[in-house]
């Protein structure tokens, strides 16, 4: 009898101890993890590269998610780490806004005052999400911040030469328009130069699924969000949650014949107050010479 109690309390310290770390981890994934960011670097190494753009800096930004979890605090943070970073560009692939936020004037007027403190010597960048579809203030809010919408549009960025880097941005697949309409303008652009054109080109997208449905791809590096990497990521197992648009691409990178796709794994949270074994991040790109 003595030792049907021992062995039932043994199984009730092992029950205890079994619920106190379901406990911690979701505690954890709930009031922790979702508030952290981190940085993640990536040097690309490029043949033939000129001087003048060697160490070219890339912040990549995407899934902000402002409203849900992400507040003016967190922003504020957000924009002091990257301009440690010194970049020469920085790009917002997406989901600046969180569909649920009540937008209100006030609320869109911090944003771009902290957007506008982000300091990058040769430009900053954005296109929209499809939360952001929800928002007419989001050009504004965008503008306002000092970033250019690339929305189904391209830029050209010299540094110190005569080279350029080509930038190029399609928007959210939620306006229903074709990516080959959308870079249509883009492609063309390209398309003109027999020789001396650009010299990288690049290009922004929210969905990254949506490369697969480009029907002419000229671009060396494409940058996207979304995924989330699946905001819960388990051991041996990786993202279990994904959105469509993010089915087939959700890691961070993938090789696609000429392309690099880079994808960032947000730095906010979407649909849930969740994130677990995937903490919230920007990514850092460097341009240079092999």
């Amino acid at each position: 009898m003595a030792k049907d109690k021992e062995k039932h309390f043994s199984f009730l310290k092992i029950f205890i101890f079994i619920i106190l770390i379901i406990s911690a981890i979701i505690a954890y994934g709930f009031l922790i993890e979702p508030k952290l960011i981190t940085v993640k670097e990536q040097k690309i190494t490029l043949d033939n590269w000129p001087d003048n753009f060697n160490g070219f800096k890339i912040v990549h930004i995407s899934d902000i998610h402002y409203g849900r979890l992400f507040d003016e605090k967190s922003l504020q943070k957000l924009v002091n780490s990257i301009n440690e970073q010194k970049p020469d560009i920085v790009v917002l692939t997406g989901d600046l806004i969180d569909k649920d936020t009540h937008m209100t004037t006030n609320m869109a007027n911090k944003i771009s005052n902290l957007l506008k403190k982000i300091n990058a010597k040769a430009g900053k960048y954005a296109i929209n999400g499809n939360n952001d579809l929800n928002f007419d203030e989001w050009v504004n809010i965008i503008s306002n911040g000092g970033f250019k919408d690339l929305n189904n549009t391209y830029d050209t960025i010299y540094n110190d030469g005569y080279q350029n880097i080509f930038i190029a941005g399609a928007s959210t697949v939620k306006d229903k328009l074709s990516i080959n309409d959308k870079l249509k303008t883009s492609i063309d652009y390209l398309n003109s130069f027999d020789k001396n054109g650009p010299i990288y080109k690049i290009l922004l997208l929210h969905e990254p699924d949506t490369i697969d449905d480009l029907s002419n791809n000229p671009f060396n590096l494409i940058l996207a969000g979304h995924s989330h990497a699946g905001q819960i990521r388990l051991p041996f197992i990786g993202a279990i949650m994904l959105p469509d648009g993010a089915k087939k691409y959700y890691d961070s990178h993938y090789k696609l014949e000429n392309s690099d796709l880079y994808i960032s794994n947000g730095l906010g949270v979407s649909n849930y107050n969740f994130r677990l074994f995937n903490t919230p991040s920007y990514n850092l790109y460097r341009l240079v010479k092999k």
